[in-house]
């Protein structure tokens, strides 16, 4: 995707936007509300028309669907499943339209469904059906599965299981693009992210790149008749230190020697790196963070 632009009347949705997915990488499209992750996704996924820039999928365009289509699996947030259709025929109806092949009986027993095969879609919790959801999107182990918000609504056993079957997949070596709003699982399973803000990247990269542009937390206190510490500036009561850092091992190591060679006690000592979550926060709360236009 290279300088992509998506505009609806004046509203400028998506500005100049340009990225690469690698095969079998994960990567994680994030943005704020309103960000324009959805419309960007619709243009690569051949559903969305773009009003300048460029798209491929495979190097073809991504309307080109008799080249494109078969290769790549879907999830949206929600599917539309005929509710009279049961689970089974639902599967193999989906397999059939994108033109790949697989065993329904393989695909069901990815997701924990075979119990449910013969049960219509429309019987089916909202767990399963995000279950079935994914088991389409899945069927014939694509090349490039688009995976939107992929656990809502799914216990802590059955996202266990989604997130096994990814990988599985990408061992095989399919790609992935996934959307989220549970960002601890962006942290820990994608191997790049892009974090959008009004229609642009404000960042991309790995975990540990976004996470290193924020400063890392150390948070203590010490007793009243405790020497000041050799960092850090005390708050309002004279107890309670809070430091940002950007070298949170070399610092946290200086703050332990002096205590240990003062015999001081630090209490309620905790020493946190920057979170995607952070990262996430102050592109919506930090006004000079906001993308240049």
């Amino acid at each position: 995707m290279d300088r992509l632009n998506i505009s609806y009347g004046d509203f400028h949705a998506v500005k100049d936007l340009s990225f690469q997915v690698e095969r079998g990488e994960l990567y994680a499209l994030l943005g704020t509300n309103g960000a324009g992750k959805t419309s960007t996704l619709e243009a690569v996924e051949g559903h969305r028309t773009v009003s300048s820039g460029t798209v491929r999928v495979f190097g073809r365009r991504p309307t080109d669907r008799r080249a494109v289509r078969p290769r790549m699996g879907i999830m949206l947030q929600e599917s539309g499943f005929s509710a009279d259709l049961t689970v089974a025929e639902s599967v193999r109806l989906v397999g059939r339209l994108s033109g790949r092949s697989d065993s329904v009986d393989r695909v069901l027993g990815t997701v924990d469904l075979h119990s449910k095969a013969d049960v219509r879609v429309g019987q089916l919790s909202g767990g399963e059906k995000r279950r079935l959801d994914f088991a389409t999107a899945v069927y014939g182990r694509p090349e490039l599965i688009f995976l939107d918000e992929p656990t809502t609504g799914l216990d802590i056993q059955s996202r266990d299981a989604l997130w096994k079957a990814v990988a599985e997949l990408r061992g095989n070596g399919s790609t992935v693009i996934l959307t989220t709003h549970y960002l601890e699982e962006a942290q820990q399973y994608a191997d790049r992210i892009g974090l959008m803000h009004q229609g642009a990247f404000r960042h991309q990269g790995t975990v540990s790149e976004l996470t290193r542009t924020l400063p890392a937390s150390i948070q203590f206190s010490l007793s009243p008749t405790a020497p000041a510490p050799p960092i850090g500036v005390p708050a309002a009561d004279g107890r309670a230190y809070a430091i940002e850092t950007f070298r949170l091992q070399s610092d946290l190591k200086a703050l332990l020697d002096w205590a240990a060679a003062h015999d001081v006690e630090l209490q309620d000592l905790s020493a946190a790196p920057t979170r995607l979550d952070d990262v996430f926060r102050a592109i919506q709360t930090d006004p000079a963070l906001a993308p240049t236009r």
